[in-house]
């Protein structure tokens, strides 16, 4: 069946540890093991280990491999030096955007593509449409599994298991080398917590010994297992955008606020339109904001003005818990996205108010 849910590698292992699994992206994965509050607090301040194997990875080589990530993504991935990696996104033909992702370079004519878990055959399909000039692209996200050690204590942690100075590892950055007696494991400085730390892609046969390596390294730093519910809290203090949530395929990347990421130095697809777009300004765009009331936004909340008139729609929100406040990111008119902007969120029929806030939320 089509439908049928995928279990990442360690699947028993996570209900074994007491994780509540819940179906996330058509896979069984473990939203909280204890309470998001707690695994959340853990990655601000120690570390906490992410199961986020259920990511898709597609290895992009030849010739021609550079030139087809340029002609599909927004970034410009021919600055890349080898064994750095850049954020990006695809851009789709009408002005939204198919995924966002992670370019990985590794040499001239190898490339690593990271993507959503929700849009692997999505994102896998874009690709080859666009392959007119036969890179060799290969799928690798079923062989691969992938741990994000996330919190200020991930260095020294995991620093015993592995000959590599992880200090050393720039942030968007990784290196290939040995971990937990592993050989050929990508290390990679990035992650999706703000709290610093490392991800690491192991092949399937390797994962449960380097997950158990991680936890014995880690215990002198009280390491825990963190389930899905706190990456996203965690992420949303950044105001790192979630695909499916705050971009989509109707979202641009200029509303999006991800200019930073869109490259007019080349073509890519759609890029005259965007440029356009960017040139001529938006009418939307995308804002985080913290509340000065009471009460928790949650994605789709009509966001109004003074006059309770409509102005935009919350995208993602929830009670931070580093910060002991509602905050949230949506879609306001642009006369309203200037950071110390009032706004009100409509909780429960309640116009509550709201304060615009520069990203990320959570302030160093």
């Amino acid at each position: 069946m089509e439908d049928q849910i995928k279990h990442v590698q360690l699947n028993d292992l996570h209900t074994a540890l007491g994780g509540k699994m819940v179906p996330f992206a058509g896979f069984n994965m473990p939203v909280r093991y204890s309470s998001d509050m707690e695994e959340h607090l853990c990655v601000r301040n120690g570390v906490g280990v992410f199961d986020v194997s259920h990511m898709g990875e597609f290895m992009v080589e030849g010739p021609e491999a550079l030139n087809l990530i340029q002609k599909t993504t927004s970034n410009d991935a021919s600055i890349l030096v080898d064994g750095q990696c850049q954020y990006s996104c695809f851009p789709n033909e009408t002005g939204g955007i198919v995924d966002d992702l992670i370019v990985y370079k590794f040499a001239d004519e190898k490339y690593m593509l990271v993507v959503n878990a929700s849009n692997i055959e999505k994102d896998w399909n874009w690709v080859n449409s666009h392959n007119t000039m036969g890179t060799k692209l290969t799928n690798i996200s079923e062989e691969y599994s992938l741990f994000a050690v996330q919190g200020p204590k991930a260095v020294e942690a995991v620093q015993s298991l592995t000959p590599v100075n992880l200090s050393e590892i720039k942030f968007y950055h990784f290196t290939v080398g040995e971990f937990a007696g592993v050989k050929d494991v990508i290390i990679s400085g990035t992650g999706y917590t703000g709290a610093g730390g490392f991800e690491i892609y192991v092949k399937n046969e390797n994962a449960v010994h380097v997950w158990n390596a991680i936890f014995e390294a880690g215990k002198p730093f009280d390491i825990k297992p963190i389930g899905l519910g706190a990456r996203d809290t965690l992420r949303l203090e950044m105001g790192y955008c979630l695909y499916g949530n705050d971009i989509t395929d109707t979202t641009s990347p200029i509303e999006a606020g991800l200019g930073w990421i869109t490259k007019f130095t080349k073509n890519f697809t759609n890029s005259e339109a965007l440029k356009k777009q960017n040139e001529e300004g938006v009418t939307r765009k995308l804002v985080g904001f913290v509340m000065q009331e009471r009460g928790i936004p949650r994605g789709h909340y009509p966001i109004v003005n003074e006059a309770g008139e409509p102005i935009g729609e919350v995208t993602s929100g929830t009670q931070s818990p580093s910060m002991g406040l509602g905050i949230g990111m949506g879609y306001v008119k642009t006369a309203y996205s200037k950071p110390g902007t009032e706004i009100f969120i409509q909780v429960r029929n309640k116009n509550l108010k709201a304060k615009i806030e520069k990203l990320p939320l959570l302030k160093a």
